[in-house]
């Protein structure tokens, strides 16, 4: 169930709420969902996540997260090896080993996470009896939980949701007749986390409570007093299952430049009746940050023209900051999967006839991509040297997921991240591209 919240700024039935969306289904350019570690190991200090896979997952993880040969990161990867895929060895023997040996050299780990990879899924090997298995051995020192990281059938940022999908069971229940409190739910910096505590704090408004946790010990309590605010766009499963525990999600746009973020806290002053002259005053001096930071990198970007590839689930909160606060056009988002339920109020506030697509087919979208020459397109890493070899300047979609962006101190930055690729390309002295003319080139559809 969803607590409705009105948002003043999402015009009534405006925008791209009934837009048509092109569903593609083709050729996919992803990460899989092993990348969500990387930000996820440093979110709960005192968890462990082992990836069950290949030397190409192990590969995967250290180049992504920067790690240093000698350094202790808090994840590593079981490989599966010729005995395990010749049946020469029980893989479920050889796992238990893994993890005996890994919680006597770390004895801090207080939650591990058994994370399934595409060579782990072909095989068969059921890490959910494993994780029942090791869990009942371990306890009550040590969790184990286990999800899917495999990109056999989603994007990266999944990871995120199927690690937090798992998580949900275990929060206790909250006690009957329990006080109202406010859960926001998906990965945050702990700078960001700290930031909107604050805010909360001197609204007034709690209690606040953070999920996933810093410790693994700390996860919140969930019931029907639960209001739940998502940080996060791609939180399907996770959403659906704190639902299933009762909390009542409150409908607001994501919180990604000035006016998310206060539209993203007023759903939540709202829910708590929050004296509004109250929340204007909070929030104030940190949105006027926020303007100022942006109104810095807004003659850089406005007018410019700009292309989502499907990659993160981010792309239409993202769209309708640029568009509607660096005067950006959109010449077409592409999101992997549109949920319409979280997107509401993102559709409804971003300019009508904004081409939409769900899904991938790689080589139809590159074929509009170079028809319509935008300025910037924002794309995955497989695609982003090839384009800019044909002379289209790029922005990684990967480094907005790495990246602090949630919140009013960090809408400058967020802006800074589009505009940089563009200042690189005027202080090369690379020539604009030249745009076809569209009306003579109609477009690849389904």
């Amino acid at each position: 169930m969803s607590a409705v919240i009105p948002i003043q700024a999402a015009p009534a039935g405006g925008g791209c709420s009934d837009a048509p969306v092109l569903r593609e289904r083709g050729q996919r350019e992803v990460f899989c969902g092993l990348t969500g570690i990387v930000w996820l190991h440093r979110k709960i200090q005192d968890a462990f996540f082992l990836v069950v896979g290949s030397r190409t997952c192990a590969h995967l993880l250290q180049s992504a997260a920067g790690v240093m040969i000698f350094a202790e990161p808090r994840f590593a990867t079981a490989i599966i090896d010729e005995r395990d895929l010749a049946g020469l060895a029980d893989a479920q023997d050889e796992l238990d080993r893994v993890v005996h040996q890994l919680l006597a050299r770390r004895p801090e780990i207080k939650l591990l996470f058994l994370v399934g990879s595409c060579p782990s899924e072909v095989i068969k090997l059921d890490l959910s009896r494993a994780a029942q298995r090791l869990s009942a051995r371990h306890l009550p020192n040590v969790r184990v939980l286990s999800y899917s990281g495999s990109g056999i059938e989603t994007t990266f940022t999944q990871g995120e949701d199927a690690c937090l999908a798992a998580l949900v069971p275990e929060m206790p229940a909250a006690a009957a007749g329990a006080a109202p409190t406010l859960l926001i739910a998906g990965v945050l910096a702990d700078v960001v986390e700290d930031q909107f505590q604050r805010l909360f704090d001197a609204m007034g408004l709690g209690p606040v409570q953070f999920f996933p946790p810093r410790r693994a010990g700390a996860l919140p309590a969930i019931g029907p007093n639960t209001r739940l605010l998502l940080a996060q766009p791609f939180l399907a499963d996770t959403a659906r299952a704190l639902e299933a525990r009762g909390a009542q999600r409150l409908v607001a746009p994501f919180p990604l430049g000035a006016e998310g973020t206060e539209a993203w806290l007023q759903a939540a002053a709202n829910a708590f009746a929050v004296n509004q002259v109250l929340f204007d005053r909070t929030i104030a001096p940190a949105k006027a940050r926020a303007l100022q930071a942006t109104a810095a990198h807004r003659p850089h970007l406005a007018g410019k023209r700009i292309f989502f590839f499907p990659d993160s689930q981010l792309e239409l909160p993202l769209a309708r900051f640029l568009s509607r606060e660096l005067g950006m056009q959109l010449t077409e988002v592409g999101t992997p999967y549109l949920h319409r339920a979280h997107m509401a109020v993102e559709l409804a506030l971003l300019p009508a006839g904004t081409t939409l697509s769900e899904g991938q087919h790689v080589e139809m979208q590159l074929d509009r991509c170079r028809a319509q020459a935008p300025d910037l397109v924002v794309c995955g890493l497989g695609l982003a040297n090839p384009l800019e070899a044909e002379g289209l300047t790029t922005k990684w979609a990967i480094e907005l997921v790495f990246s602090p962006i949630q919140g009013f101190d960090q809408a400058g930055d967020l802006a800074e991240l589009f505009a940089r690729p563009l200042l690189r390309r005027q202080k090369l002295g690379i020539p604009p591209v030249v745009r076809p003319d569209l009306r003579a080139a109609p477009l690849n559809t389904v």
